[in-house]
């Protein structure tokens, strides 16, 4: 019996450790990065609070890369979190096409109200389309946003500068952790 209890208690440390290990240094860089901007949305916007705490999900880009003159992009990798537990990494690219120059960085945080809207994210369903706009965050301004088809979207600017009139949209890919 007591053999039987030292091998079960190790096949669960292994278990934990490979699970541990399962992420990339890759993965491990870009969760610390979502966990700072989380911090940093917060401290730019207190109000966010209710959506961190009553949303069934977010998924949290820390590091966007927006740019383009006439055709613009967009790429960048993050974290999805259902019920403020890490659930995988995700990946979004955007492709647009309208009066736009310049490029900027900036985190993107996308809030689902319920289950089912991010069952369809992990599912791989879920894109945005050009009617999909994000609320831009800034120190010192209320937040004055409500969710709009499951999905409540905002940006905060990091650096650059761009100014554009595009139509265009966001597709997303998953990967669930192991």
């Amino acid at each position: 019996m007591k053999v039987l209890k030292h091998v079960f208690l190790l096949l669960v440390v292994c278990s934990m450790s490979f699970t541990l290990h399962a992420q990339s240094k890759k993965d491990k860089k870009i969760i610390k990065e979502s966990d700072a901007a989380v911090k940093t949305l917060l401290e730019v916007n207190p109000g966010l609070r209710t959506f961190f705490d009553n949303s069934a999900g977010c998924v949290i880009f820390p590091n966007v890369g927006k740019g383009g003159f006439i055709v613009g992009g967009a790429s960048g990798n993050g974290v999805l979190y259902q019920y403020g537990k890490k659930k995988g990494m995700a990946n979004l690219k955007e492709l647009n096409v309208g009066l736009q120059a310049g490029g900027q960085a900036l985190i993107e945080i996308i809030f689902f109200e319920e289950l089912e809207d991010v069952e369809k994210f992990k599912a791989g369903t879920f894109e945005f389309d050009a009617g999909v706009s994000a609320v831009a965050l800034k120190a010192g301004e209320s937040l004055d946003a409500k969710y709009k088809d499951g999905v409540a979207v905002y940006t905060h600017s990091k650096a650059g500068l761009m100014a554009e009139a595009s139509v265009g949209g966001q597709r997303f890919k998953y990967k669930a952790f192991d």
